[in-house]
């Protein structure tokens, strides 16, 4: 990764005005950088892995991540999510509420 690159993408796979689907990729030592959910939402894992979760107030969490079992969030949820430690990649794909 250099400077710019957060080592984290995301691929939009539906957006129709009610929900949202996005595909997210976290390469090891990548980052989402810190951000805010205006909506609930839920995570469906493709991987069984953990990722880190910053938290807004500082505060951090392991998250562990089973393929398959999703988790939801409320809205307002503000974080950075990290894959400090991985050797692949953390992939997962959340899908939002709009409406």
């Amino acid at each position: 990764m250099n400077a710019g690159d957060p080592g984290s993408t995301a691929e939009v796979q539906l957006d129709n005005g009610v929900f949202r689907v996005t595909k997210w990729t976290i390469e090891p030592g990548g980052v989402i950088p810190m951000h805010r959910h205006d909506h609930e939402y839920v995570v469906v894992p493709l991987v069984t892995d953990s990722m880190l979760v910053r938290n807004a107030d500082g505060t951090e969490i392991t998250a562990e991540l089973e393929a398959g079992v999703s988790y939801t969030r409320p809205a307002g949820s503000e974080h950075e999510v990290s894959n400090p430690g991985g050797d692949a990649p953390v992939v997962f794909i959340e899908v939002e509420r709009l409406s």
